[in-house]
């Protein structure tokens, strides 16, 4: 059981991250917080964003400030599943073959425009994403701990991508919408890229270990039993809105959430109540998380498009609805 002095320690770390990480990264504070519950709940990232808001820049200096091994993998349509996880390589020497392994064996890996590569690399890539282990040949490799998968996909071009499926947006715990910046944060952005002298200078905070720490402490997290039960009710609202009363939402959706949607919205709420110096579970933690957690499991119908309604509005009405019953 963490200790409330090493809980105090270790929220201490993580501010420290946000200090080293707005060295670099100006006007992203939501996406670092959502990029840093993934890695401190065991869960991947998918962000989505137009060109040119610092995903990649962000992913790679957070490897740096968690001294963490990190790859970077540009999907593109004539990319291989050999290329991603590696394959087996014949040596003239020995007159044997030998393991190549691809750039999957790290520990973060930021898969850019994740939507570019056909069905079989996706597959490949779910099964490093769930099973944490990839097959090469006959032979079944563990990944490094800790493993996490930040993926990054570009809402305006739809030519030539391969649309994920629904089974491997739900290994995603979270889907991140990345707006621009405000006014004051793109100054900034504009004077520091505007100097060809800038230098990304970090320090690094964590160590694995600490990581680790960080995780068994977010873990051990208090919620309430209902806090757990408001969570299932929230998931079940997806599912069968008109017993909630949603009538005006439920014409618009097909699929409710999947099971995986309440276990990481508890993961989420308990590293919301972390970042916020709590060793217990409010219900704003939960609806904090909600959207991402939620938007990319709830499946809308070819109604909800031609009327423009999108899961934010379905998401909101099910929140302001669902009663918090302590």
């Amino acid at each position: 059981m963490t200790t409330t002095e090493e809980i105090t320690e270790l929220q201490g770390l993580v501010r420290q991250i946000y200090t080293e990480m707005n060295k670099v990264v100006v006007g992203q504070g939501y996406m670092v917080n959502r990029l840093l519950i993934g890695l401190f709940t065991n869960g991947h990232i998918l962000l989505e964003g137009v060109p040119g808001l610092a995903k990649t820049l962000t992913i790679n200096t957070l490897a740096q400030v968690l001294h963490l091994q990190f790859q970077r993998i540009q999907f593109t349509p004539d990319l291989l599943p050999a290329d991603l996880i590696g394959t087996m390589i014949y040596n003239q020497r020995t007159s044997e073959f030998e393991v190549k392994k691809g750039p999957i064996f790290s520990n973060l890996i930021l898969a850019d425009e994740v939507n570019r590569s056909p069905a079989k690399v996706q597959a490949a890539l779910l099964e490093a994403m769930q099973e944490k282990q990839v097959t090469i040949g006959n032979t079944t490799y563990p990944l490094d701990k800790p493993f996490l998968v930040l993926a990054t996909q570009n809402p305006l071009e739809q030519e030539g991508t391969y649309p994920l499926p629904e089974a491997q947006l739900d290994r995603f715990m979270m889907k991140v919408f990345v707006s621009y910046p405000d006014k004051d944060s793109e100054l900034e952005i504009m004077r520091r890229m505007s100097d060809v002298g800038f230098k990304s200078n970090v320090e690094t905070v964590l160590d694995k270990e600490k990581i680790f720490r960080i995780r068994d402490a977010v873990n051990g997290i208090k919620v309430s039993e209902s806090l757990e039960r408001y969570i299932i009710e929230l998931v079940f609202a997806t599912r069968e809105p008109k017993t909630y009363g949603l009538t005006d939402v439920a014409q618009y959706i097909q699929y409710g959430v999947s099971p995986r949607a309440s276990i990481n919205l508890n993961r989420a709420a308990k590293a919301n109540a972390f970042f916020d110096g709590r060793n217990f579970v409010l219900p704003e933690d939960i609806k904090e998380v909600a959207y991402d957690v939620l938007n990319h499991r709830l499946i809308l119908n070819y109604e909800a498009e031609a009327e423009g309604v999108v899961s934010r509005d379905i998401i909101e009405s099910i929140k302001n609805k669902v009663p918090v019953n302590q």
